[in-house]
């Protein structure tokens, strides 16, 4: 394979300043709700817009209170994954149960609070310093600017979800949708992590539409590298059109469901393990 044309590891995905339109976005929206509204169902999900409100707002305490201020009152005892995500489930179903009594207007006034002071927060960090692990790109500490992407996806996915519960437009622009794309494809190398291959092999990742972009994961010296461009003869290719790939990547949408809206070239078994990744901790 020619890499000249290649560029090894993408460039860092810099969210910093689209934090204060996402969260405008997300007042705006809270502002127009009903009471019915805030009861109504996440499809596919076991919580409510309010429930997803709650979750959003449970993850700025927990950056500004462990993060900001170095105040951990509650850690898992693990390093295990699975271990992570079960105390993580709890953590949030506590949160969420606990926090109902809290009216849908001082709901929506604490995440202007905190959201504002993440956004400073974030603003304040190198973005090339180390931070914290990134679980589903890999162990081992993660540059702030990953970090800070994670925070962001996890931000614009959710608000995702309350847009689509109400039939509301989405943040399906560009320049909202295009770098959280980028934050998630980030964990192919991880997930092709126990994927044995030859030296050299190529296996090439688009997503289509305005947002989208194209990948490839080779395989060089026992491990997968990510680069950016396309390849003349890959092994595998795959194509899955934006819409379904960020509910993939986010377990939103099934493995079924995405390889049907899908088209698969190649060495099929080589492309499946896309359809497993998760971008999410989940």
């Amino acid at each position: 394979m020619d890499n000249s044309l290649l560029r090894r590891n993408p460039p860092p995905i810099l969210t910093v300043r689209l934090f204060p339109g996402l969260l405008t976005g997300l007042l705006d929206l809270l502002a127009t709700l009903s009471g019915d509204d805030w009861t109504t169902p996440i499809p596919k999900k076991s919580w409510s817009v309010k429930d997803v409100a709650l979750h959003l707002l449970s993850g700025d305490i927990g950056i500004l209170s462990r993060r900001r201020d170095g105040y951990v009152s509650a850690a898992p005892k693990t390093t295990d994954y699975r271990e992570l995500v079960e105390f993580l489930r709890t953590q949030n179903d506590t949160w969420i149960r606990a926090a109902q009594r809290i009216s849908p207007g001082l709901l929506r006034g604490l995440l202007g609070f905190t959201g504002r002071q993440v956004q400073d927060y974030f603003e304040s960090l190198d973005p090339n310093a180390s931070g914290e692990s990134v679980s589903w790109t890999g162990p081992g500490a993660a540059p702030n600017w990953l970090n800070i992407a994670q925070e962001y996806t996890e931000r614009w996915h959710h608000q995702q979800h309350i847009r689509e519960a109400l039939a509301r437009p989405g943040f399906m622009e560009e320049r909202f949708l295009r770098p959280a794309l980028d934050t998630f494809i980030r964990a192919l190398p991880h997930t092709y992590r126990d994927v044995r291959a030859p030296e050299d092999t190529v296996i090439q990742v688009t997503i289509s539409g305005d947002s989208g972009g194209v990948w490839l994961l080779v395989r060089e010296r026992n491990r997968w590298g990510l680069y950016i461009g396309s390849a003349g003869r890959p092994r595998a290719a795959v194509v899955l059109p934006q819409e379904i790939a960020w509910k993939l990547f986010t377990k939103w949408a099934t493995k079924d469901e995405a390889l049907r809206a899908s088209e698969i070239q190649g060495e099929r078994s080589l492309v499946l393990r896309v359809f497993d990744m998760v971008s999410v901790i989940a």
